[in-house]
């Protein structure tokens, strides 16, 4: 099996995925510690809200670095049903990966649920608020 070189556009697309999750991360981590200011008992502000959004973010961006490789990889072959295939394969791949996240999450007490969770849902966010500010084309 030969290595696949990565497309510039994958490694720009996921960069650009990481930043905006880690700016989402940063976010969520200060809205914990505000409503940890203003309800104490109700909302924890500890090291697992660290840990939880680290490892949220990161398999927010695993998936969707995954995912730029499937397509690269879909984008590259002859035959429609092998590409069709592959595609099913790597969605179900990749949601398999967040659920057992989401489970993790849940249920080791060195997460806080939430904290894990959210992190899922800033790629698509951030992917969301870049069609709002295109990017100019390079001369």
């Amino acid at each position: 099996m030969s290595r696949m070189k990565l497309q510039p556009a994958v490694k720009k697309e996921t960069k650009r995925v990481g930043i905006f999750t880690a700016a989402g991360v940063v976010v969520m981590w200060a809205a914990f510690a505000a409503l940890h200011q203003a309800y104490p008992e109700a909302v924890p502000f500890d090291y697992r809200i660290f840990l939880s959004g680290i490892v949220g973010g990161a398999v927010a961006v695993l998936n969707f670095f995954l995912m730029g490789i499937t397509i690269q990889k879909v984008a590259s072959e002859n035959m429609e049903d092998v590409a069709r295939m592959r595609l099913k394969s790597s969605y179900t791949q990749r949601m398999l990966l967040q659920i057992l996240w989401v489970i993790a999450a849940v249920a080791a007490p060195c997460f806080q649920f939430a904290a894990g969770i959210a992190p899922l849902l800033f790629p698509s966010l951030g992917i969301k608020l870049m069609a709002f500010f295109p990017e100019k084309e390079k001369k």
